[in-house]
């Protein structure tokens, strides 16, 4: 999700207060509930049997670190006031803490979305290929390094603290950090599917009206017809993407709306609330279905180790292609009708 809007973007660090007195702690403790449990059936949701990347481990570090800041703010909301290890801890706390989250949350997008850029990179061209055991250690020292050093960063860079510090001039005003990293991301990503549907508008719709269901491999998937001239007469990689576009968005379309209706009404959404899973995953099928275009021609269905996408089906757009008879091998359960 997003929620900035270009006039903002010119300001580093701005902030926003939400003319609320400090008490607060019951709204963020909603919010951030809401989060955690939106976090848990998003996780809950995913296909079990897939492939872990990069994502997949950022998003499960993102569930812990929504669940602790779920956690400071129950704890200092039910105490009120209390010491701990010398440290004296007060409802001002819950607005600093989430504050410090928010603007780590809002410097996450970018490092991130390059990270996950070249770990699909490399997972699908399979330059390196670092052993089975070893790669959830990679990816979990990864992910620490980014959160250690995104955090670092936050807490030491000078205009920073000093919009932290200025929660003690009013004290009775919480304010929430708005940022423009998410808004861009989300922009650029929305923008590339409005271009390509228009572009590639009447295969789509030709495609919808003739998809049909069957099973493969004891799996449910999308049949697209296959074209007997299709390798011969035209590119592959125009073929394929309309295909991607119909289970990008058979999976992301509500996403992808109320993506679009953030973006055109400008709304503000703090950092803390708009990185989250479901945007995440969104990225990932969003990168996931690119990398698959660019390297279509290098793909193979029966030996396919690559990336998969926890939530979209990718492996449909591919079964005509390399399985002309797949007619004769699975009868088709039902037809979709546009």
């Amino acid at each position: 999700m997003t929620g900035l809007s270009p006039e903002n973007c010119s300001s580093q660090y701005e902030v926003h207060p939400t003319n609320q007195p400090l008490n607060v702690s019951s709204l963020l403790f909603l919010i951030i509930f809401g989060k955690t449990l939106l976090n848990i059936l998003t996780l809950g949701m995913r296909k079990k049997t897939t492939y872990q990347n990069f994502l997949g481990y950022f998003c499960t570090s993102l569930a812990f670190t929504d669940l602790f800041l779920l956690t400071n703010i129950s704890v200092i909301s039910y105490f009120k006031d209390f010491v701990l290890l010398g440290i004296r801890f007060t409802k001002y706390h819950i607005c600093l803490v989430t504050q410090i989250i928010s603007f780590t949350y809002g410097f996450l997008p970018y490092p991130v979305f390059l990270i996950a850029c070249i770990d699909c990179y490399l997972n699908f061209s399979q330059t390196t290929k670092l052993p089975y055991k070893c790669q959830p250690l990679f990816y979990f020292f990864t992910v620490i390094l980014i959160w250690i050093s995104v955090l670092a960063y936050v807490l030491g860079d000078p205009a920073i603290y000093q919009s932290l510090n200025a929660q003690t001039l009013y004290p009775h005003q919480c304010p929430f950090y708005v940022s423009s990293q998410s808004f861009w991301l989300s922009s650029s990503m929305v923008m590339i599917l409005f271009v390509v549907l228009i572009i590639f508008w009447s295969e789509v719709i030709a495609l919808v009206q003739s998809v049909r269901l069957t099973t493969f491999m004891d799996e449910a998937i999308l049949y697209f017809p296959f074209s007997s001239h299709s390798d011969c007469t035209m590119n592959y990689q125009k073929i394929l993407l309309p295909k991607l576009i119909i289970c990008f968005l058979g999976t992301w379309l509500p996403f992808v709306l109320f993506q679009i209706i953030i973006l055109l009404l400008k709304v503000q959404i703090p950092a803390y609330i708009e990185m989250n899973i479901p945007w995440l995953y969104f990225v990932n099928s969003f990168l996931i279905a690119t990398f698959y275009w660019l390297n279509c021609h290098k793909l193979n269905l029966r030996a396919l180790t690559l990336p998969v996408d926890p939530f979209v089906s990718w492996k449909c757009c591919f079964v005509p292609v390399t399985i002309h008879n797949l007619e004769k091998m699975e009868k088709p359960i039902s037809i979709i009708v546009c």
